[in-house]
């Protein structure tokens, strides 16, 4: 019996059910009546979407934050933020650390499953080092953005109360906002766009490329040598961002930009390009942005951020992995390689497989909200990509539909936002059967491809 309990119990099946019971406590917290403000009554669906989108780190609400959460809620809000973001293996190494514990062989094969890492040397540092770049980088995003917030709001308390949450909720690339209104406040200002766009790369560029980035200031060595890794989420990250900024650009020149400044339209650009990719944040109703560049932004939340980050989707590597190989596949090569190194053959497959299965189940999402809201008058077929894909890519943004879904389109959404928070790979894995040998193998036959 405990045999077969255990063969059951997989770490990718322990990730995922610890991920489960993180929503459902959080969901319990923010439904007592303490975290609603005073006459607000909350049903638990809301209260359960609300948990699914704060763990998973998306931002896609059907509430208003700000109206519905007292300060008690907030806090729950803000650590189903943290917990998300980190990962809940990262919190859980600090905490058996924090009372002494040894981290043994099982609980290493749950956080390389929880961090997406494919071997066991060097997963607690790892953990450490990501829960304390985590920490300072926010602690340094809340001083630079509530410093700055005190223009803004009445009290030095209320700035930097907007100016943590801001930060925690930029970094972590998680979507919420205590305003009420998401960036939109600070359409003009510059200054804090910026400081949030960098708060967006740190969490989504991913924790592996940032504690290379501290090793190689720390040590100077003149020999350091990147990893074929981060030179690859790296590259990717930022191409994909400037082809973002190019296309929302060339998209909107003749539609929502036309009247604006130079500065406005790039800002404007920008921005929308580095939210859309995981961070959910918005400085404008996204919604009258024109139907081809809410398609393209929809692109771009599905590639997504990098692996080992705050953020979702199919990941930067893995688009990454498909273009050379169809690039290697053009010029008649067999093996795939790139930065004086050669791509395995399993990460090839593994990349084809996960894009045929996110949009497999991006079809189905679509196809079943469809037939759930086909006397919605309010809800249209863009809407409904538009939100599939910011709920699959863990990103948060919106065209406002959210709220006027039925429970059942609301529950797929939540799906979604749950096995993009847990990985395609990680959730693969869970439902993936033991391997087993076989004694035997049939003829080789080819078939017709295209």
């Amino acid at each position: 019996m405990k045999s077969g309990l255990n063969q059951f119990l997989s770490p990718f099946r322990i990730i995922i059910i610890s991920y489960i019971v993180a929503m459902v406590i959080f969901s319990l917290l923010l439904y007592l009546p303490i975290s609603h403000q005073p006459g607000v009554t909350l049903t638990y669906s809301e209260a359960l979407f609300t948990s699914v989108s704060a763990v998973s780190v998306t931002g896609l609400t059907v509430v208003n934050v700000s109206e519905t959460y007292s300060y008690i809620g907030i806090i729950f809000l803000a650590m189903a933020i943290q917990l998300g973001g980190i990962g809940i293996m990262t919190m859980g190494t600090f905490v058996w650390m924090l009372f002494g514990r040894k981290i043994n062989f099982a609980q290493r094969m749950l956080i390389m499953v929880d961090q997406n890492q494919i071997n066991f040397s060097g997963l607690v540092n790892l953990m450490r080092g990501i829960l304390i770049v985590a920490l300072i980088i926010e602690a340094i995003g809340a001083l630079i953005l509530g410093t700055y917030y005190i223009r803004y709001f009445d009290t030095i308390g209320q700035a930097y109360y907007q100016g943590a949450f801001a930060s925690l909720s930029a970094f972590t690339n998680a979507g919420f906002d205590v305003t009420g209104e998401s960036l939109i406040p600070f359409a003009n200002d510059y200054y804090v766009q910026f400081v949030t766009i960098l708060l967006i790369f740190g969490g989504a560029i991913g924790f592996p490329v940032l504690l290379e980035i501290k090793e190689y200031f720390s040590r100077k060595d003149e020999n350091f040598k990147f990893s074929l890794f981060t030179k690859i989420t790296t590259t990717t990250y930022f191409a994909v961002f400037v082809l973002g900024v190019i296309g929302i650009w060339a998209l909107e020149s003749g539609h929502y930009y036309v009247g604006l400044e130079w500065h406005q339209q790039l800002f404007y650009s920008v921005f929308n390009s580095a939210t859309s990719r995981s961070g959910g944040l918005a400085t404008m109703d996204i919604s009258e942005l024109n139907p081809a560049t809410l398609l393209f932004i929809s692109g771009l939340m599905i590639i997504g951020a990098s692996p080992s980050s705050v953020g979702g989707g199919i990941r930067t590597t893995t688009i990454a992995v498909m273009f050379l190989t169809i690039r290697s596949f053009a010029l008649g090569k067999e093996d795939v390689k790139v930065f004086g190194r050669e791509i395995h053959p399993e990460d090839k497959q593994k990349a084809f497989i996960v894009l045929s299965v996110f949009l497999v189940l991006l079809f189905a999402a679509v196809t079943l909200i469809t037939a759930f809201e086909s006397r919605n008058p309010n809800v249209t077929l863009l809407a409904i990509i538009f939100e599939t894909a910011s709920a699959f890519g863990t990103c948060g943004l919106s065209m406002g539909i959210t709220p006027d879904l039925s429970i059942a389109s609301q529950s797929v959404l939540i799906i979604l936002m749950f096995i993009g928070r847990v990985g395609l790979i990680a959730f693969l894995f869970s439902v993936r059967k033991r391997e087993t040998k076989t004694h035997f193998k049939y003829p080789t036959e080819r078939i017709i491809i295209g």
